[in-house]
Order: structure tokens, then C-alpha cells, then sequence
């Protein structure tokens, strides 16, 4: 007994060191010293991460492990975690992924995704009385058949009681099984969503050249900006809703968390050419 009770102490320090916890924070920018705006903070293997603000500053809380940051339109980027860090620098390099190359053939105006069946009079969203703001994330999936080049990303926000609410829109390729999400903009695109009771519509039109190989796509919105003063006054209050469709999707809670099935989405629409 004594054996085992001196063992069980001596893993106690060990046990309490594993799950200690560190305050990260600093600056992103670029290889120019420009700041990089909103990139994910986390660490993604356990479901842990941020959204830095407009000018490049983020503040995370990890246990020793390597914060991994994300953009789409730069190369990811690694830190080692240790210990507490303050005004830690850290600089992208710009993404090395090929634009897309549009392709012959004749091509018809088609719409990816529809947003499905309507659940009457249902709303649902985002709620965050005890959860962070950034980095929710959720949306629909699309199947496409045959190549097809995005020319409207469209959905709607039913009302919004986040102060400086602003998302961006992300579009992945699902892959393999188990699934990966893999980013396919080179270009980031962002909708301000201001605070009112009610609907607005959004119409994103990508500047980029965003053409989708045939396959399983999940188009979503993330929210990456707010008025953190105001949210943390009174988080109560802090609500975003959108109308429910009949489809499965995804949603995760916080940036670089894993994607989790859900039964319904928020019906994003999205309209192109599709080649024939």
C-alpha cells in the first residue's frame, strides 16, 4: 500500500505539470512587417484556438505544444509553447499555392447549393453566454459534379445583437476518411454584419478565380471580429441568428477545433458557372 500511495505522489507533479496552462501572446505579420488580419490561433489535435484581431494581435491560453497559425492566404506557421510569452512575433510567408486556371468548354449558369428545405419558423445560431465569439464557424455542403467555377456565395442573417460582427467566408474540400477540411481560397472574404433585428442579405462575390474540381465541399462563415469591450460587458445578449434547412452539416465551436456533424444547416446558396 505504502508502494503504491508513494507512486500516485510522485505522478502528482508530473500530472500537474502536463495540464498547466500558459499565457500566449504577440503580433502577426507578414515577411513586409505589414499585420496579418484574422488569422486562426490553436492548436488544432486538441480543439483549442483564436481569431487574431484586424492588426495582427492574438492572446491564447495552451498547455506546452506547438500553436499552429492558419490564413489562407499565407503558408501555416508553427510556435513552440514552453511557457508564458508576451509580445512574441510571428511572421508568414506568403501562401505558395497555384491560382486557378479556368478551363475550355462550354458552361451553363447553375447553382452548387440550394439551401434546402426550411424548418417553419426556426431559427438558430450562435449563442455566447459561455462560449468565446470568434471562432464559430458552420455552413452547408455542396456536391460538385462536374468543374465548377464560384461566382455568388449568398446567405442571410436573420438578426444580430453582436456589436462590430464581422465573418468570413471559407470554403473547403472534404477529403478522406476520416474527413479533412482543406482550404481552397488564396484570398480572403469577409462580410461586415451589423447589429440589428433584422434580416440582412449578403451576396459575396470573389474576386479571386475560385474554380471547384468535382467533390464534397463545405462552404461556411466564421465569425472573426467583434467588439470585445462590448461583448464582455454583457455576453448575455450577445446572439446571431440565421435560419435552419433540412441538411446535414457542419459546425465547430472554436477556431482549428474539429468539424462536427449536424442534422440541419443555415442555408448558404452559392451560384456559378458550371462546365459541361
Amino acid at each position: 500500500m505504502r508502494i503504491k500511495l508513494l507512486f500516485a505522489l510522485l505522478l502528482l507533479p508530473l500530472c500537474a505539470q502536463a495540464h498547466d496552462t500558459f499565457t500566449v501572446s504577440g503580433r502577426i505579420v507578414n515577411e513586409s512587417g505589414a499585420p496579418v488580419e484574422y488569422v486562426q490561433v490553436g492548436i488544432p489535435k486538441i480543439g483549442v484556438g483564436t481569431v487574431s484581431s484586424l492588426d495582427g494581435r492574438f492572446e491564447i491560453k495552451v498547455a506546452a505544444d506547438t500553436l499552429e497559425f492558419h490564413h489562407v492566404s499565407y503558408q501555416v506557421g508553427y510556435h513552440p509553447v514552453s511557457g508564458p510569452e508576451k509580445d512574441l512575433l510571428i511572421v508568414l510567408k506568403e501562401s505558395e499555392l497555384p491560382p486557378a486556371v479556368l478551363i475550355g468548354g462550354n458552361t451553363k449558369e447553375k447553382y452548387l447549393l440550394h439551401p434546402g428545405t426550411r424548418f417553419p419558423g426556426a431559427a438558430g445560431g450562435i449563442d455566447f453566454r459561455e462560449r468565446g465569439i470568434k471562432g464559430w464557424e458552420l455552413g452547408s455542403v455542396a456536391e460538385a459534379r462536374k468543374p465548377f467555377l464560384v461566382k455568388d456565395i449568398i446567405f442571410s442573417i436573420q438578426s444580430n445583437y453582436i456589436p462590430g460582427c464581422v465573418v468570413s467566408i471559407n470554403i473547403y474540400r472534404i477529403e478522406g476518411e476520416p474527413e479533412k477540411f482543406i482550404n481552397v481560397l488564396h484570398k480572403p472574404l469577409y462580410a461586415n454584419v451589423a447589429v440589428s433585428e433584422k434580416k440582412q442579405d449578403f451576396d459575396i462575390q470573389p474576386e479571386e478565380t475560385i474554380l471547384l474540381e468535382p467533390g464534397r465541399y463545405f462552404i461556411s462563415f466564421e465569425v472573426v471580429d467583434c467588439d470585445m469591450d462590448t461583448v464582455s460587458q454583457d455576453p448575455k445578449r450577445m446572439h446571431l441568428y440565421t435560419n435552419l434547412y433540412f441538411k446535414s452539416s457542419y459546425y465547430r465551436e472554436s477556431s482549428l477545433a474539429k468539424f462536427q456533424h449536424v442534422p440541419v444547416n443555415i442555408g448558404i446558396a452559392v451560384q456559378g458557372l458550371e462546365y459541361r
